[in-house]
């Protein structure tokens, strides 16, 4: 089986990607493991720097990885990524009285985010502009919640979806009781 080189350097950084978390190590533990500095390791795994054979081989040594099975096309079209419950990554410390799980991966960070919100009675989260052209898509998944975005304001209930501008000053509340809400932001 012959492979296009330009093929095998597409998918690797997904797959450094992929092995490192798998693992649960963060850029930081895979540097200290392998030698590897965690601007390069960054670089690989954003495609912007093309590994040398001996920086491919402490990359996977490091996260103990097959070195040809790390280049081997794989069919994803039968695997599911999961994500359990107790595993989502959450804020507590953001807004008043409200719970945020991220999700969304963390590259999606600054692109399109997927997000839970438990909001207590009385709970808020006020939101500074995000990035030019930036929406945000709110449905409500229980109790009542209040949108503003800019000078606008509309009360939603159970079953309601609200789109969004959110390059402005904006915000969410649930000033009668508890809610929880499913968001999606998407910047421009």
């Amino acid at each position: 089986m012959t492979e296009n080189t330009d093929d095998i350097l597409t998918r690797l950084p997904a797959r450094l990607k992929e092995a490192r978390r798998a693992k649960g190590l963060s850029l930081e533990a895979v540097a200290n493991l392998s030698g590897v500095s965690r601007s390069m390791v960054s670089q690989i795994e954003r495609g912007e720097s093309s590994p040398t054979i001996s920086t491919l081989w402490n990359l996977t040594r490091a996260l103990q990885v097959d070195f040809a099975g790390l280049l081997e096309e794989t069919g994803t079209a039968n695997q599911i990524e999961v994500l359990r419950s107790s595993e989502v990554p959450s804020i507590d410390n953001m807004g008043q009285n409200c719970r945020i799980r991220i999700l969304s991966p963390p590259e999606e960070a600054g692109g399109h985010e997927v997000y839970d919100i438990l909001f207590d009675k009385g709970g808020a989260l006020n939101s500074q502009p995000h990035t030019r052209g930036a929406q945000e898509q709110l449905s409500v998944l229980e109790g009542s919640v209040r949108v503003t975005s800019g000078s606008a304001a509309m009360d939603l209930n159970q079953g309601d979806t609200a789109r969004y501008a959110a390059d402005v000053l904006h915000s969410i509340s649930s000033p009668d009781g508890a809610a929880r809400v499913f968001l999606i932001v998407k910047n421009a």
